[in-house]
């Protein structure tokens, strides 16, 4: 099948001293940035997501008996670079893994044609949640909006009216991600009568945010939401400190809670908060085992200290998530060669249930969510998480994010943006569901 590289060899091509036979492998590549600008935060999360797929292949020789090639295409975060090497992977692949919103959105029309499923764990375009529109993609284990809803419920005590009358600046990096909050976060200012400030920062000012925070400083918002990544995140919280805002009125999307940007800070730090769909866990089953099979052994490329952090946890469940994918693609398709069009299947049939997790060693890792053939991210909520001068901690119980107010906004995107790039196929198998 193209999806897969066979490598085995005829028997009598072995006996002539060819090589040994290789069992065929289920490639998944991951379009990875190791380098650039985001490396910092980049780096973690592609150790943890690499490990994993690591010890699945040590422990248990793959997933149904079969390898996966977790290979790495490096684009450093640049959307030029993560389309050729969407472009170059996408002939064997499995599954495309675009790591920016911006790549997600080149790539998102593709797949219908190239009928290769997206994972885009925690980012990306939020409406691809509907899955009757976006057939291929899938954000689980939730999505931007899903985040921002979060924190706003956290920061009004769960009344968004006690908002009214407030000032709410969205620090954000200058690019897709950075803006793809800001419709939700529009449209609930506008329901429950508070301001909204956006504030852009630009990657050539990632590290040098003078003027954003001259403007924080002039504006006097009551909170500062960040959207941040790589060097924009210590940047900011540099900023913070130095221009002396209060960082319990300071909150982060999950990709700006990464505990080497506060480390610069340390203790000045204090009372930052970030919403989270993860939780560091160095006691849990799978940490142990990723210990045993591959950290021992030489095969990673984290540092001691980086298995006890937020972000090389996080990789570990994406990467849990996709082999969970991979698994249920196996199951229902009684094959251990999936295909793309298998591996849509089982992400459109996820189950993380407590049990499940609990099964996979994920324990007080993640929280429990399930996807269907309408839902394509599953909400599973998440976390606060506060910096404590020395590390992050839980900071709240699990939070939700208000899908009544997100649904209808959700469903008029998908349409613009079905209407937009018509004609364009949907799955109208889902409209019962």
């Amino acid at each position: 099948m193209k999806h897969f590289k066979t490598l085995a060899l005829a028997g009598a091509v072995a006996a002539m001293g060819v090589g040994p036979v290789l069992a065929q492998e289920i490639y998944a590549p991951n379009l990875s940035y190791r380098t650039g600008p985001f490396a910092a935060t980049g780096i973690p999360l592609m150790n943890g997501q690499k490990d994993y797929i690591e010890m699945l292949n040590a422990r248990d020789g793959g997933i149904g008996g079969v390898a996966i090639n977790f290979d790495e295409c490096e684009t450093g975060y640049s959307t030029e670079k993560g389309v050729e090497c969407y472009e170059r992977t996408k002939e064997r692949a499995v599954v495309t893994q675009p790591w920016s919103t911006g790549i997600t959105l080149q790539v998102l029309p593709k797949t219908n044609v190239d009928q290769i499923p997206i994972l885009a764990p925690g980012y990306g375009f939020s409406p691809m949640s509907d899955g009757k529109t976006f057939q291929w993609a899938f954000n689980p284990p939730a999505s931007y909006w899903d985040g921002m809803s979060m924190i706003l419920q956290e920061i009004s005590g769960g009344d968004l009216s006690s908002l009214a009358g407030k000032k709410i600046a969205h620090l954000h990096l200058d690019h897709p991600y950075g803006k793809e909050p800001l419709p939700l976060l529009e449209a609930m200012g506008e329901a429950h009568g508070f301001e909204v400030l956006p504030i852009p920062v630009g990657i050539s000012e990632m590290q040098n945010q003078s003027a954003q925070w001259l403007q924080i400083r002039r504006e006097r918002p009551d909170y500062v939401i960040m959207w941040g990544w790589g060097a924009m995140n210590a940047g900011a919280i540099t900023e913070a400190v130095k221009t002396r805002y209060p960082m319990d009125q300071f909150i982060g999307v999950w990709w700006s809670g990464h505990s080497d940007d506060l480390q610069l800070v340390g203790e000045d730090g204090k009372g930052y908060r970030a919403i989270s769909w993860s939780l560091p866990n160095p006691d849990a089953p799978v940490m142990a085992d990723i210990r045993t099979h591959v950290f021992d052994k030489g095969k990673s490329l984290a540092g001691e200290e980086e298995l006890n952090e937020v972000f090389y946890g996080r990789g570990v469940i994406i990467s849990a998530i996709l082999a969970e994918g991979i698994r249920v693609a196996q199951e229902m398709h009684g094959t251990g060669e999936i295909s793309a069009a298998h591996l849509r299947d089982g992400l459109a049939n996820l189950n993380f249930s407590a049990e499940r997790i609990d099964e996979l060693g994920l324990t007080g890792m993640m929280a429990p969510f399930s996807t269907n053939c309408a839902d394509h991210t599953g909400h599973s909520g998440g976390w606060m998480i506060e910096w404590d001068g020395s590390a992050f901690v839980q900071a709240s119980d699990l939070l939700s994010a208000d899908r009544a107010a997100i649904e209808p906004l959700e469903a008029e995107k998908a349409a613009e943006y079905a209407a937009a790039n018509a004609p364009w196929p949907m799955n109208e198998a889902c409209e019962a569901m």
